[in-house]
C-alpha cells in the first residue's frame, strides 16, 4: 500500500458511492474507498498514512479546451490581457523593445478591441513605440492580430495582396492594409515568427505546467499543432510531465495521421490521441463568427466561415471512416448548424458501417450561439458540447452588442445542453482564458464576472448548479476523451489523480470559489503541488 488518505471529505463523482471518508492508493491508481477504519487497516509496513482533517477531496480537474503550447509561450512573451487602454499596450511594447536587439521579432497576446472603443489599433500605433522590431500581437480570442509595418513588409503584405479564403487583411480607404490580421490572414505573418526550438518550447512547457497543477488540474485537451506533441514528448522523455494529455489533430496533419493508423485513443494514460480538429468559422470578438443573420449595426457582415460545408463533410467522413472522432470550432450559429448537418450524414454511415456512437465522440468546440431551430440535434445525434463558461461572463456585453438580446437567450448555453442529457465538457480556451479551473465553474454557477457585473447573472436561469459545474470538468472531460472507465472519478481501479481543498464547494458561497486554493494537487499517486501533510 503507498498511500492512505483518511479523516477527509471525499465526493467521489462516483454515483455508487458518492461520499467517502477515506482513500488506499497502490501504484498510481485507487484500489479503495471507505470509511477511516476500513481503509486504514489496509495499512501495511511503508505505507504513507496521512490525516487530512476534514479537507475536501475532489477528482483532478480536467480542461477540455486549451492551448498547451499557446500558453507556454505567452508566459513568455508581452502581456496585454484585458488591458484597459491602447496606450497601456503600447507603453508595454515599447519597455520590451528598450530591452530586445534591433531586428528581432516582439510578440505578445490579449488585447481586445472592445475595451478600447471597439476600434482595431494599427500598424502606424506599433511603428510609434517599435520601429526598429518586427512586431505582431495575438487578440484575446486568437483570432485576430496586430502587426507593425516591419512585420508587413518582411511578410510581403501589401495593397496588392489579395485576402487568403477564410481571412481577410483590414485594409484603410486607400486599400493599404492597416496592420490588422483576422482568421487565415493572419498565417503570412505567423509563418514569418521564428518559433523556438523543441527543447526550449519543452522549457516553457514545464513553467506553464507547475502553473496549472497549482490551480487544481490534472489533465487538458489540447488543440495546438504537432510541435506541441514534439515538445510533449521531451518533457515525458525528461521525466518532467506532470499533467495528461490528450492531443487534438489539426486539418493541415490529417493525412499524414491516417497514413500512420492513428486513431482516436491512440497513446497512454499520458499522452493520447483525440480527434481531428477543425475551424468552422471565426469568433465573436472581430466578428468573424459565422451567423444566420447579420450583426447588429452591420447588415452585411455574416462573419467567415473558414472551412466551408462541403470540405467538412469531406474531412469528417474520412476521419471516422479511418477511426477518428472530430472536434469542430463552431461560434457562429451557421457555423454551428452546418457541422450539425456534417455529423448527421456521418452518424448515418457510421450506422451503416455498424459504428456505435459511442465510438465516434464527435463534439463540437464552443457552441457559443446556437440557433433555437438546433437546440436539440446535439442530443439526437450524440454530440459532445465541449464549452466554456467563463466565455460567457467575459462576452456577455460585446455578444449582446453584436448579437442582440433575443439571439443571446441562446449563447454560451450549457443549461439547455445538460437539461437534453447532452455530455458537456467544460474548460477554458486558455490562454484566452486562465486556465484556473475555479474560475470557469464560478462563471457557471453565477453567470457573473468575478465583479458581480452583470447583476444577478448574465440570463441567470442558464446558472448551473456547482455539481453540474463541477462534473463537466471531471466525468464530461473525462467522457470526452475515452477515458471515462479511469478517469474522472474517485473509484476502486481509477488513476490516484485528485485534488485537496481546505472548503467544500458545495457548501460555500460563490465568490468564494474565487479564491479557493488549491493545498494540493496529486497526479499518478504523487503530489504534484502542495502538500498532503
Amino acid at each position: 500500500m503507498d498511500t492512505i488518505l483518511y479523516n477527509a471529505n471525499i465526493i467521489t463523482m462516483n454515483p455508487a458511492q458518492p461520499v467517502a471518508h477515506a482513500l488506499a492508493i497502490v501504484n498510481g491508481r485507487i484500489v479503495a474507498l471507505g470509511d477511516d477504519d476500513a481503509i486504514r487497516a489496509l495499512s501495511q509496513p511503508g505505507t504513507k498514512v496521512v490525516n487530512l482533517g476534514g479537507k475536501t477531496v475532489l477528482p483532478g480537474l480536467i480542461d477540455a479546451h486549451l492551448h498547451f503550447e499557446w500558453i507556454s509561450k505567452s508566459l513568455q512573451a508581452v502581456d496585454m490581457f484585458e488591458l484597459p487602454t491602447k496606450q497601456e499596450a503600447l507603453e508595454r511594447v515599447a519597455a520590451r523593445a528598450r530591452i530586445t536587439p534591433p531586428g528581432q521579432w516582439i510578440t505578445g497576446r490579449g488585447w481586445t478591441q472592445d475595451l478600447w472603443g471597439g476600434v482595431f489599433p494599427t500598424a502606424a500605433d506599433l511603428d510609434t513605440v517599435a520601429p526598429d522590431h518586427p512586431a505582431a500581437f495575438q487578440a484575446k480570442s486568437g483570432h485576430a492580430w496586430w502587426v507593425n509595418s516591419a512585420a508587413l513588409r518582411i511578410a510581403g503584405i501589401t495593397a496588392n495582396t489579395p485576402d487568403p479564403d477564410g481571412g481577410e487583411f483590414v485594409r484603410d480607404e486607400h486599400g493599404n492594409p492597416t496592420g490588422m490580421l483576422l482568421e487565415t490572414a493572419i498565417d503570412l505573418v505567423a509563418k514569418c515568427v521564428p518559433d523556438p526550438d523543441p527543447e526550449t518550447l519543452a522549457t516553457y512547457m514545464h513553467h506553464a505546467q507547475s502553473l496549472m497543477l497549482a490551480s487544481g488540474l490534472t489533465g487538458a485537451h489540447d488543440f495546438d499543432n504537432p510541435s506541441c506533441m514534439f515538445a510533449l514528448q521531451i518533457l515525458r522523455e525528461r521525466g518532467d510531465l506532470a499533467l495528461r494529455f490528450v492531443k487534438q489533430i489539426n486539418k493541415s496533419w490529417l493525412d499524414a495521421a491516417l497514413q500512420l493508423g492513428i486513431r482516436s485513443g491512440f497513446g497512454d494514460d499520458w499522452i493520447r490521441f483525440g480527434a481531428l480538429k477543425l475551424f468552422a468559422d471565426g469568433a465573436l470578438g472581430p466578428r468573424t463568427a459565422f451567423m444566420v443573420e447579420p450583426y447588429e449595426g452591420q447588415p452585411s457582415n455574416y462573419g467567415i466561415p473558414v472551412v466551408l460545408k462541403e470540405e467538412m463533410m469531406e474531412l469528417v467522413l474520412k476521419a471516422s471512416a479511418n477511426g477518428l472522432a472530430s472536434s469542430v470550432h463552431a461560434i457562429g450559429d451557421l457555423a454551428v448548424r452546418h457541422i450539425l448537418d456534417v455529423y448527421e450524414q456521418v452518424r448515418l454511415q457510421e450506422q451503416a458501417q455498424g459504428i456505435p456512437r459511442n465510438q465516434r465522440r464527435h463534439r463540437i468546440e464552443h457552441v457559443q450561439l446556437i440557433h433555437r431551430d438546433d437546440v436539440e440535434r446535439l442530443a439526437e445525434l450524440d454530440v459532445i458540447a465541449s464549452m466554456q463558461p467563463i466565455h460567457a461572463t467575459s462576452d456577455w456585453e460585446v455578444a449582446t452588442r453584436y448579437w442582440g438580446e433575443e439571439r443571446c437567450e441562446y449563447a454560451y448555453n450549457a443549461r439547455v445542453q445538460i437539461d437534453q442529457g447532452v455530455v458537456v465538457a467544460f474548460g477554458s480556451d486558455s490562454p484566452v482564458e486562465p486556465f484556473e479551473p475555479f474560475k470557469d465553474i464560478y462563471a457557471a454557477v453565477t453567470r457573473q464576472r468575478p465583479d458581480g457585473k452583470p447583476q444577478g447573472g448574465w440570463y441567470p436561469h442558464l446558472c448551473l448548479t456547482i455539481d453540474e459545474a463541477l462534473r463537466g470538468h471531471t466525468v464530461g472531460a473525462a467522457y470526452a476523451a475515452g477515458t471515462e472507465n479511469h478517469q474522472g472519478k474517485l473509484a476502486a481501479g481509477y488513476l490516484a489523480d485528485l485534488i485537496v481543498l481546505p472548503a467544500d464547494p458545495y457548501h460555500i458561497q460563490p465568490e468564494q470559489l474565487l479564491d479557493l486554493p488549491i493545498e494540493a494537487t496529486m497526479v499518478d499517486g504523487i503530489v504534484r503541488h502542495g502538500a498532503l501533510d
